[in-house]
């Protein structure tokens, strides 16, 4: 009782209001000082990745790096039948016209007819790095639908990576408002389940979104060190209500359950103390679990995982300093209220000569489907271990055949305008569709050496089927950069743009530039980039899945002390993680559940998602781990057999996994609705891992697998056998004299 989650609840629970107006300011000073420092989004420079992150850097250096480019399409309207040319070219003339006037343009050139004569282009290069394109692109707009209304006999439209990366942004800005509505009313709804009680199950959702608001205004502070990617954000609101209510909820429960084995014969704050020493230590397990096994991300080397890690590891820590905090301080205000309502209904009753109704205890211990779940597992714990194991390795076979992908700007959804444009553009100029940059960095005086090479190579692949015949060349005003451009006809996940990268890389450029002395070269462009980025994943994932197993191990060792029960975390871990990697695979390469999850498959997985599984379930499932385990060692160390331990442990822990499962389900499941694809299968998988974690893993491997252990469970730890000695230990009576 002398531990630090019990001295703060103590304090927490002595001096309740300053607790809370502590919280409170604390959330508000987090918040108000992030905002006036503000956020540090990455740059283009911390997106490169790579062999074509290297050459971006080569063509920056020479000021040839990609910018944000719009490109305003004029086609006849629909139903209208052929495009009236001298008009389009009028529109595209008026269009060129004002785009030239806007701040915001760097340059715009001349219109470009399609080869069919269908459709004319003005493309218009935007000034500023690339990534900022979509925070000047409005005027752009504006002068395009200002042309559009001038001209009502044709379709101008405008499209580009910045107008595209500002539809995107708000597509996903009006989804997560949309999962906040789902989640957050199904949340209360199970927290009233729990509790029965609005007040109590307030508590933790309240908690939760404090939560998250400090949360966020400390990421904007730590993105000085670690640039949001624009990412930070997604994951504080989806890792943050998880977490914020599962160890709310955990120390709520234990709190009840200290609450009635009391009888009354306690006061609030020895009960909430008494709440602390068990579930406040599983708490800050937990919450050091998942901060640490999100830093592993840091590992991958990559912007966008730097800032997941960044915006996981924040939430979480502040979702456990309020737990340990905060929430002795609400739960002693409510018990004292409660024991002087129940205190004044009896002075009533006794007042009126009745009988005082018995305070209405809250249900401790296993429900019935648990407590024949595990009667079943107890008789026959090898069945229920070989039969489960099998089912879990069945549904992770579909692993076998994971295919990663990039995904593309062609996996957007349609549903933004601008995407609806894209399919119009590359229609009428297929070339657009993707490109490959060969960049050459040499002495000024091999300047025309290079460009003589990079010509030979624009010649050699002219004819090639895979590519345009179209090039351009480039050259850096001190002549030391040269890029050549081209143009590629194909979408960058297709066969012919993969396998045209692989040539030009493995024998186009060693044959031609290649052989220019003291020449450096490197390919970029959207198929490098494409190709480039899950390569990386994979290179990244065995270092950060080892740093991941060794994290668990340690972290269970560090909590149980023992040894058999950290390999046991690491194995479970990865059997959950496969069986859920596997489902997704499943359901998101194939096209079967296309209609009933409302998504077109890509035929692949994002490269993103299994190093974010992995990560996320392993911090999540230690969640699980701690609380469920440290409940059975809790009664080994009161002397009970390690049988009895295991079913009392898990049974009577049941309950609140089962609430925290249905809670992270309901935040993980609202995600999936998203119609960003990549933000779809990270919460499909990630509810998928919960349930197996929560249902399968915890309620029928654990129990089975600790049970044919015995007392190896607990070795090298001598802990248990001491403990359990003590208990049985003849006691004598001393003579008092």
């Amino acid at each position: 009782m002398k531990n630090l989650p019990v001295r703060m609840a103590r304090w927490s629970a002595g001096h309740p209001w300053r607790a809370i107006v502590s919280w409170l300011l604390f959330v508000v000073l987090c918040l108000g000082v992030g905002i006036t420092v503000g956020g540090n989004p990455a740059t283009t420079e911390d997106f490169r990745i790579g062999v074509a992150g290297r050459a971006e850097a080569l063509a920056a250096e020479g000021g040839l790096q990609q910018r944000p480019v719009e490109r305003v399409l004029i086609t006849a309207r629909p139903g209208s039948g052929r495009l009236d040319l001298t008009a389009a070219d009028a529109a595209a003339k008026d269009v060129a016209d004002r785009m030239r006037g806007l701040d915001e343009v760097r340059s715009v050139a001349d219109p470009v007819h399609a080869a069919n004569g269908t459709a004319v282009r003005v493309d218009v290069t935007m000034n500023g790095p690339e990534l900022d394109g979509k925070k000047h692109v409005d005027p752009l707009l504006a002068q395009t639908a200002a042309v559009r209304k001038a001209n009502p006999d044709l379709r101008v439209e405008e499209t580009g990576s910045p107008s595209i990366s500002k539809g995107v942004d708000k597509l996903r800005g009006d989804d997560l408002s949309r999962t906040e509505v789902i989640a957050l009313p199904v949340t209360l709804i199970t927290l009233l389940l729990v509790f029965s009680s609005l007040v109590m199950a307030l508590v933790p959702l309240l908690l939760a979104l404090s939560s998250i608001a400090a949360a966020v205004g400390l990421s904007m502070l730590a993105s000085h060190a670690f640039p949001d990617a624009g990412v930070g954000t997604n994951v504080i609101l989806l890792i943050g209500l998880a977490v914020g209510v599962d160890y709310t909820l955990f120390y709520l429960k234990r709190e009840r359950e200290e609450r009635a084995r009391a009888g009354g014969r306690l006061s609030s704050r020895a009960v909430v103390e008494l709440a602390a020493a068990t579930s406040g230590r599983a708490v800050v397990l937990s919450g050091l679990a998942v901060a640490i096994s999100s830093a592993t991300l840091f590992l991958a080397d990559d912007v966008i995982f730097s800032s997941i890690a960044t915006g996981a590891i924040v939430v979480t820590l502040v979702a456990v300093l309020s737990s340990l905090t905060v929430l002795p301080a609400l739960l002693a205000k409510l018990g004292e209220r409660a024991e002087r309502r129940a205190v004044r209904r009896e002075a009533q009753a006794a007042q009126r000569g009745r009988t005082p109704r018995p305070r209405k205890q809250p249900k401790t211990g296993a429900g019935r489907l648990t407590t024949a779940v595990l009667s079943l597992v107890g008789k026959r714990p090898a069945a229920a271990l070989s039969v489960t194991v099998i089912a879990m390795l069945a549904l992770a076979a579909p692993v076998l055949g994971l295919k990663l992908t990039d995904m593309g700007r062609e996996t957007h959804s349609r549903s933004i305008v601008a995407m609806q444009v894209y399919d119009r553009l590359n229609a009428s100029f297929p070339e657009l569709k993707s490109m490959h940059q060969v960049v050459v960095r040499a002495d000024a005086d091999r300047s025309s050496e290079v460009t003589a090479a990079l010509r030979e190579l624009a010649a050699d692949v002219k004819d090639d089927a895979r590519l345009s015949g179209t090039s351009q060349l480039l050259t850096s005003p001190d002549k030391r950069i040269t890029m050549l451009q081209l143009q590629v006809p194909y979408y960058v996940s297709t066969d012919q743009a993969q396998s045209s990268l692989k040539d030009i890389r493995k024998t186009y450029v060693p044959e031609t530039v290649g052989k220019v002395a003291g020449a450096e070269t490197a390919v970029t462009g959207d198929v490098a980039r494409y190709t480039d980025y899950p390569t990386h994943q994979e290179q990244k994932l065995p270092l950060i899945i080892g740093a991941l197993l060794l994290v668990t191990f340690a972290m269970t060792v560090w909590a149980f002390r023992s040894l058999v029960l950290g390999l046991v975390g690491v194995l479970l871990n990865l059997l959950s993680a496969a069986a859920s990697l596997g489902v997704l695979v499943l359901v998101f390469q194939d096209t079967w559940a296309e209609g009933l999850l409302d998504f077109d498959s890509t035929g692949s997985i994002g490269s993103r998602v299994p190093l974010f599984l992995f990560v996320i379930l392993f911090g999540l499932s230690m969640d699980y781990q701690v609380f469920v385990i440290s409940r059975v060692r809790e009664a080994a160390l009161n002397g009970v057999p390690t049988r009895k331990a295991v079913i009392d442990g898990i049974g009577s822990s049941a309950g609140v996994v089962t609430s925290a499962a249905v809670v992270m389900v309901t935040v993980f499941a609202s995600f999936a609705a998203l119609h960003l694809i990549e933000m779809k299968q990270i919460g499909f998988s990630l509810a998928v891992a919960v349930l197996l974690d929560a249902f399968v893993i915890r309620m029928l491997i654990l129990p089975a697998l600790m049970l044919l252990l015995g007392e190896a469970n607990w070795w090298p730890s001598h802990g248990i056998r001491e403990a359990r000695d003590t208990a049985h230990a003849p006691r004598t009576l001393e003579k008092v004299s």
